[in-house]
């Protein structure tokens, strides 16, 4: 039995002069694998990315955390160290999750309802938890 392409088996690759030869590389690429779902692991990967949800505070909890913001409000004018825990919120899913800023608080924007630090971050006071004042000067 004969096989049908000995005849082009020892030939080389045709090569022309208007055209350079492809790089390894770009011949490897042709064969690589060829994603049919164009953002599939992205989507997968943001389902399974884990979000908190946001606590309720109890009537206690809010109590205090209330004359802690008393306290800071009253003590701006010496510019104390404070850590805020605060609920950020998720951009692309419900919910989101907790974190701690320290700083120190220029002022409260009161038609904003938002601390504002002298780094110019706000924080607003519907997403706080709790209120650290660690130095009082």
């Amino acid at each position: 039995m004969t096989d049908n392409y000995e005849d082009m088996m020892e030939l080389s690759r045709p090569r022309y002069d208007d055209l350079p030869p492809m790089s390894m590389h770009d011949r490897a690429a042709q064969f690589s694998p060829f994603a049919a779902l164009v953002g599939y692991d992205d989507a997968v990967a943001e389902t399974a990315r884990l979000v908190g949800s946001r606590a309720s505070l109890t009537e206690d909890q809010l109590r205090e955390l209330n004359d802690d913001l008393n306290r800071l409000l009253d003590s701006l004018d010496a510019q104390p160290t404070v850590t805020v825990t605060y609920f950020v919120p998720d951009e692309r899913k419900s919910g989101g999750s907790y974190t701690d800023k320290t700083g120190v608080v220029r002022i409260f924007d009161e038609y904003a309802q938002e601390l504002v630090f002298t780094d110019t971050e706000r924080i607003n006071i519907h997403d706080i938890t709790a209120i650290r004042i660690t130095d009082e000067t």
